[in-house]
């Protein structure tokens, strides 16, 4: 490993509690093939086998089988969970839902037993396009991330989270209401110097990245790297 990167995984590492999963990091989909379920009221845990690693996940409650692969998208993650139903503790669960064709039994929060620690997401809002000839949605920028790839695009989205200050940088989660959870394009992460607040509106300029991989686990499908904010 080049140090480089070996700094950035470490990096990484030192923001746990920010960037907390060594397998997705918040927001980002979690793929597997389901190992185990087990079912509680209202919720579906899963043992998946991941690129990384063996992962558990917990979704509304969902008809999967074992075997079958899925991806978990809308994802936040929890260290030292305890459910009392099942009579565990997790060292490390991702909370999401199902996005990729297993069918969800119950729409609502994926926080099992009421224990997710995050603040409640903002209500989602359908966000116009940016006036600028580059402007893009965020599915747009998704589907056009081949030819996107390293190029400057402008964003108008609501901001739906914050990790502040890992790696130097602020870390916003951006939706313009354009995609879907099952296609895994609604949300994008943006790397900034500004910062904005959950629920915000805002402009963003920066340059497209495709097929980030930062290590440990940490990959994005597209981002926008080094934006800059506008309100």
């Amino acid at each position: 490993m080049k140090p480089t990167r070996t700094l950035v995984v470490l990096a990484i590492a030192a923001a746990a509690v920010t960037l907390q999963p060594a397998y997705a990091a918040p927001g980002s989909p979690l793929q597997g093939e389901v190992l185990e379920t087990r079912d509680v009221e209202g919720y579906t845990y899963l043992r998946l086998a991941t690129s990384g690693g063996e992962t558990w996940a917990a979704v509304p409650t969902a008809k999967v089988k074992k075997g079958e692969r899925v991806t978990v998208v809308n994802t936040s993650v929890m260290n030292n969970f305890q459910s009392k139903t099942l009579g565990k503790t997790f060292d490390s669960i991702v909370f999401g839902q199902i996005g990729n064709g297993a069918s969800p039994a119950a729409a609502g929060p994926a926080a099992p037993e009421g224990s997710m620690p995050a603040a409640a997401p903002p209500k989602l809002i359908k966000v116009a396009k940016a006036d600028s000839p580059d402007a893009r949605t965020v599915a747009e920028i998704y589907k056009g991330k081949a030819t996107l790839r390293d190029k400057p695009v402008a964003l108008r989205a609501q901001v739906v989270k914050v990790n502040n200050g890992v790696m130097g940088k602020n870390w916003l989660h951006l939706q313009d209401g354009s995609g879907s959870s099952a296609g895994s394009d609604q949300d994008i992460v943006v790397t900034t110097q500004a910062t904005a607040a959950v629920g915000d509106v805002v402009t963003v300029k920066g340059t497209v990245r495709a097929d980030v991989d930062l290590g440990m686990g940490y990959r994005y499908a597209v981002m926008i790297a080094n934006g800059a904010l506008s309100k």
